[in-house]
């Protein structure tokens, strides 16, 4: 196990959990792998949003895809608590803003640099930190659904081989794709700076969501 994911893990735990009197976040942090989950088919390829192409002008490290690595991670007790270690962290961190209130324009992806964003921000610093923390990016993709508003919403998807799972600024746990209730529209490709379509609904023109 990589030496940075357990030094990230025992930091972010201990922020996470320290003081908290309970809760599933928690209890999901120190608990074992997750059950098995069915990993999410792509079926063809999808445009990004425009804010998407943007991000990646002004953040192209944030982009390259590196086929030199796993597609995806093979998931580890360790990797499990520092994935939901950080999900819970980023949660409770940024303060929740629209980018129409916060940069005067209808969506902008970004990496929440000074404490506020909206939901693909959330995602974007989570990924951000476990790259940092030795997750590999090319098994972290952005991904772009419907939530139960019927509006465009981000959330990070983790593929791993216990399964895809989804990390979301509306909940503090960990969940495998199937069971977020959300409509997936398209992804990140893990083979090319491109977007592919999970065949679920069209897509929205922006995912400017605060909760």
């Amino acid at each position: 196990m990589n030496n940075k994911i357990k030094a990230a893990a025992a930091l972010v735990i201990a922020a996470g959990c320290l003081g908290a009197a309970s809760g599933s976040a928690c209890a999901q942090t120190v608990a074992a792998l997750p059950a098995q989950a069915q990993p999410i088919a792509h079926v063809g390829e999808a445009r990004p949003l425009p804010a998407w192409t943007d991000f990646c002008r002004n953040f192209p490290g944030e982009c390259a895809v590196d086929p030199t690595e796993p597609a995806v991670v093979t998931l580890t007790p360790r990797m499990w608590q520092t994935i939901v270690a950080v999900n819970r962290k980023v949660n409770g961190t940024i303060k929740p803003m629209l980018d129409s209130e916060h940069w005067g324009v209808a969506d902008r992806w970004d990496l929440a640099a000074d404490g506020y964003g909206d939901c693909e921000d959330f995602q974007l610093l989570k990924r951000k930190m476990l790259a940092d923390a030795g997750l590999p990016r090319r098994a972290m993709r952005m991904t772009v659904v419907i939530d139960e508003k019927n509006e465009g919403h981000a959330v990070l998807m983790i593929r791993t081989s216990q399964g895809d799972f989804t990390l979301d600024n509306k909940t503090d746990e960990v969940l495998p794709w199937s069971e977020t209730g959300y409509i997936f529209v398209k992804r990140e490709s893990q083979d090319a700076v491109a977007w592919v379509s999970l065949g679920r609904a069209a897509s929205p023109t922006v995912t400017a969501n605060r909760r």
